[in-house]
């Protein structure tokens, strides 16, 4: 499997392209600000044809380019249905006085074409499977996308802000809940091997493994860790994000 990604526009969320193998079918996953161009690059330099954009949510740095990258492409847009306001309205993902500030002159429309998610789907795209897991607490409609294992790949799973390397998405914007992240980290995270690798929305990539034996957040949710409240909030560490 080719993974191929890059941090988009000022708030540096990763964009992937996914595909079997070079010069096949490939999905785009969270084309952030500014993210047109380098899709471009990936596209022209492994020979792909995009057939779909992937968004584990709906928070405008994963959005940002969602519908100029659909339209110059012909291809649809996946998202939860609970997320799915925020295509049109980013500012609802923020306080109101933060909301108009960043967005208040920001308008941002749906693709022509969008489909919407639901936990346990299995998309066949691209030559690819990719299963959805609802994981709330970011925001309403976050998702994770994982892949089975291929030979002498182990399963991927795109994180969105849901997990990073060392650290967990905020919870303190509107429509978030640390304790249904928690619920999601516990569910969709810790329920997989220790191989899995860990593609998140911020940040560099990580296995479930690494993160199961030192992401302080998981170390709460893990039998015999140290237990008690979390050390840090979770609106702490380098790979916050929206």
């Amino acid at each position: 499997m080719l993974v191929a990604g890059f941090p988009a526009g000022s708030f540096e969320a990763n964009c992937y392209v996914v595909a079997p193998a070079a010069g096949e079918e490939c999905v785009i996953i969270d084309p952030g600000q500014d993210a047109e161009a380098g899709i471009d690059e990936l596209l022209r330099e492994h020979r792909l044809k995009p057939v779909a954009v992937l968004l584990t949510h709906g928070h405008i740095d994963h959005v940002w380019s969602v519908a100029p990258v659909c339209g110059a492409k012909d291809v649809p847009a996946y998202i939860h249905p609970d997320d799915r306001d925020l295509l049109t309205d980013p500012a609802k993902g923020f306080s109101l006085a933060a909301g108009q500030q960043l967005f208040g002159g920001l308008t941002l429309s749906e693709p022509d074409d969008v489909k919407e998610l639901a936990d346990g789907a299995v998309l066949e795209l691209a030559g690819l499977s990719f299963t959805v897991d609802h994981a709330p607490g970011h925001t309403p409609g976050s998702v994770t996308f994982r892949t089975p294992p291929d030979g002498q790949v182990p399963d991927v799973m795109f994180t969105g802000d849901l997990l990073f390397n060392g650290s967990i998405g905020r919870t303190d914007l509107p429509g978030g809940s640390y304790e249904e992240i928690l619920a999601s980290l516990s569910r969709v995270c810790l329920s997989r091997p220790d191989e899995t690798a860990v593609l998140p929305g911020h940040g560099p990539e990580t296995t479930i493994g690494h993160e199961r034996a030192t992401n302080p957040f998981l170390l709460e949710l893990v039998p015999g860790g140290p237990g008690g409240s979390s050390p840090m909030t979770s609106t702490d560490g380098p790979n916050k994000g929206f």
